[in-house]
């Protein structure tokens, strides 16, 4: 499974509006701001969300994005289907399942990539962003103001780089 760049920003985006969840619809520039993302692409991933009525929007001077149910009932597998489409390697359980009863030369790879997305099915579908938000900043964290969103951002960015890599096994 790879979250695409368009997942994590979606999940942090998430992840705000789940900390400010009792404070109101927060507009998509303080979005963009806080979790330094790019504007017009958290546009369209809010639109995204919208429309598959996991956050609505509000109309106004007060108006922006809010989640639509509790944080509590905000499955991450709910948003990353959304967003990234299915959670297997190759394809959904059912194709997986096909090639394991189709091939019986490659079965025992085929198991393991299904028992892979299980597992990973398993912990986004019983994670909540209610559950993320629980866990708490990392230790020695501290609120951003200033220079530090800047320094931040510049982290944040190399620190994204890297999960590409990651992902297809670099570096490892």
């Amino acid at each position: 499974m790879k979250v695409s760049q368009k997942g994590l920003y979606a999940l942090q985006a998430m992840m705000l509006l789940t900390r400010r969840y009792t404070q109101g619809a927060i507009r998509i520039r303080d979005i963009a701001y806080e979790e330094n993302l790019p504007e017009k692409f958290l546009e369209l991933i809010l639109l995204e969300l919208k429309n598959a009525r996991i956050v609505e929007s509000v109309r106004g001077a007060k108006g922006g994005y809010r989640l639509r149910r509790a944080p509590s009932e905000i499955r991450l597998s709910e948003i990353i289907r959304l967003i990234d489409g299915p959670l297997a390697p190759f394809g959904d359980a059912d194709q997986l399942r096909a090639l394991i009863d189709r091939d019986a030369d490659h079965r025992a790879l085929y198991q393991v990539f299904l028992e892979v997305r299980d597992a990973a099915a398993r912990i986004l579908e019983n994670t909540t962003l209610a559950d993320l938000i629980r866990r708490g900043p990392a230790a020695g964290s501290r609120p951003k103001t200033g220079r530090s969103i800047r320094r931040t951002a510049k982290k944040k960015k190399a620190e994204l780089s890297l999960l590409p890599m990651l992902a297809r096994g670099e570096g490892a």
